[in-house]
């Protein structure tokens, strides 16, 4: 049992209404959404009340925190808010009285920042997708994170009490940042990765950013001659921000923060990062078809002073590649693939500790899956049929966002290919639309509109030609 269940059961009791008498921060992060929530659904507290058959007196003790709401009421609250399960989730954090035990709700917040003044602004995120923004005073919220109640809260349970401590110390006084403290935002960071490929650019940009102005207080606050590792991390969250700009199809963004990440990289000397962020600048590039910045980043980071890692220099091969293609040179963007292709077989495993996040998981796989819109832009569309359709077997089910990618992809290769079926083309188009609208990824968006495009104007008679038009108008 945590500090945090142990407390909140001594601070139950029951006043025998269906509303436990309550005194705790959490109790009172419940009734701040609440209360967002009724505001924000422009609903007066009689009219909750009537809605839901609950007195309205009674709401507005747990909207100041000083009850806790029998948890077979709440779902009444969700319903008449439209709240998606948010206030369920969160009132399932809190024991039942006499019972020291909660629910376990991962990755409810999505983002935290301080504010100008001593308060801290969490956004807290149902798994219906409906979002709230509350306030905590500073000194609650730090209570929380120290005591282990936000562990629940937090993407992947990274928490544990001695981190939640030195983190919320850290923020606190800078100064006391350690190794512990960076560990904590690394972890969140490799998290992040892995959420990006379920859930997208839209629900993680601003936790990242947040998180951002969390780390830049601590390098700020650091000794001078201490601050490198907090500069490194600093340069991977700000590269990783820009991939996500770049995913939401902000290209001005993405290439202001991958710009920030490579001065942070070139300030510590870390060649390798600063080679990587070369290889990023090109994929940038890619989005505005200029061949010419593809194959020149991606080939400078080759020539980085310094040594670097056969992943990454797989990888930029593997982007210059792109950039041939775009330059109409099949010859010259095959012989590099085979090339990035022989330096993964050889170092499957060859990346350290400091490297960036992506470059772990890079191998054969996700080097054949990126070589496919290569092939599709040297006109082989069949052989980028058949690898598409290779690696959407591959991919976990779960990783909606690149999966739907791959299959906005896969439905524009088939009608490049030998024997275009565009009733196929027009499915599979469909099948992602409502992906491209959860995500906000712009990259799965691009690809559909370019399918909506090439049937409306070879098979404007087809039925999925018009249900797709209607997607994407939704989109």
């Amino acid at each position: 049992m945590n500090r945090f269940a142990v407390a909140a059961t001594s601070a139950t009791t029951d006043g025998g209404d269906g509303v436990g008498r309550y005194d705790d921060p959490l109790c009172r992060l419940f009734g701040a959404a609440l209360r967002q929530l009724r505001e924000q659904a422009g609903i007066s507290l009689r009219e909750l009340g009537r809605r839901c058959l609950y007195d309205y007196s009674r709401i507005s003790r747990v909207e100041r925190g000083e009850h806790l709401i029998d948890a077979a009421l709440v779902p009444a609250l969700d319903q008449a808010l439209d709240a998606g399960g948010l206030l369920t989730s969160l009132r399932s954090l809190l024991p039942e009285p006499g019972n020291a035990g909660a629910a376990s709700v991962a990755g409810l917040i999505t983002a935290l920042r301080q504010d100008a003044g001593d308060n801290v602004m969490l956004e807290v995120s149902s798994p219906g997708g409906r979002m709230v923004k509350v306030n905590l005073p500073r000194r609650e919220f730090n209570g929380l994170l120290a005591g282990g109640a936000l562990r629940a809260l937090l993407p992947g349970g990274l928490i544990d009490l001695d981190q939640a401590e030195r983190v919320s110390g850290a923020i606190d006084n800078p100064q006391r940042t350690d190794s512990q403290v960076l560990d904590y935002f690394r972890d969140l960071l490799a998290q992040h990765y892995t959420a990006d490929k379920v859930l997208g650019p839209r629900h993680l940009v601003e936790v990242v950013l947040a998180q951002i102005a969390v780390l830049d207080k601590l390098r700020y606050g650091s000794r001078p001659g201490t601050a490198e590792p907090a500069i490194r991390l600093l340069a991977q969250y700000a590269e990783f921000a820009g991939w996500l700009y770049q995913d939401l199809g902000n290209t001005a963004a993405a290439m202001r923060w991958t710009d920030q990440a490579g001065q942070r990289a070139q300030a510590i000397g870390d060649h390798q990062l600063a080679a990587y962020l070369l290889v990023r600048r090109s994929n940038i590039a890619l989005l505005d078809a200029d061949a010419v910045d593809v194959i020149e980043l991606a080939s400078a980071a080759r020539r980085t002073p310094g040594p670097i890692s056969p992943k990454l220099a797989a990888l930029a091969a593997q982007q210059e590649a792109r950039g041939w293609a775009l330059h109409a040179k099949p010859d010259r963007f095959r012989r590099l693939i085979d090339s990035a292709a022989d330096l993964l077989l050889g170092h499957p495993n060859d990346v350290d500790d400091d490297a960036p996040v992506y470059l772990r998981s890079y191998d054969v796989d996700t080097l054949e899956e990126q070589s496919a819109s290569g092939y599709r832009t040297c006109g082989q569309a069949d052989t980028a049929v058949a690898i598409l359709e290779r690696r959407i077997i591959a991919t976990p089910p779960d990783q909606q966002r690149d999966r739907a990618h791959q299959l906005a992809k896969l439905a524009n290769a088939v009608l490049q290919s030998a024997h275009p079926d565009p009733e196929r083309a027009a499915t599979i188009g469909l099948s992602c639309a409502h992906v491209a609208r959860s995500t906000g990824s712009s990259r799965i968006t691009t690809e559909l509109r370019a399918l909506d495009r090439t049937l409306s104007d070879r098979w404007p008679g087809l039925p999925g030609t018009k249900e797709l038009r209607e997607a994407l108008t939704i989109t």
